[in-house]
């Protein structure tokens, strides 16, 4: 491997590390100083609703297709079904997004081949 390959994945490895590092010791600062409030009025209000703004973000961007054609719409559409009826019935993680992701695929592949 290159020199600049190696270079990209230590910057890489050293940031993901800092993104995990910095707010635990941001959080740690910040429970010892506030001592006698205890730790639930440590918590920032921002910082309780950045995690669910993040996923509707995700869920957002994941809800547009990659390629805006009519089989990547309803693929799109078919597989968001699919995963919502697999979560309503098992109310689990896992299996939805695993039924969500086959039927697109599924549907995808069968609409171009169609088309």
């Amino acid at each position: 491997m290159s020199l600049e390959l190696w270079i990209g994945m230590l910057i890489a490895a050293v940031g993901t590390y800092l993104i995990r590092l910095l707010p635990l010791l941001w959080m740690q600062r910040r429970l010892t100083r506030s001592g006698e409030n205890g730790p639930v009025d440590a918590l920032p209000k921002w910082l309780v609703i950045l995690g669910p703004m993040i996923i509707a973000a995700v869920l957002g961007v994941s809800l547009v297709p990659r390629t805006p054609d009519a089989a990547g719409w309803l693929a799109t559409v078919i597989g968001l079904g699919v995963t919502l009826a697999i979560w309503r019935r098992t109310r689990s993680l896992g299996w939805p997004v695993v039924g969500g992701v086959l039927t697109f695929g599924v549907v995808v592949i069968v609409a171009r081949s169609l088309m």
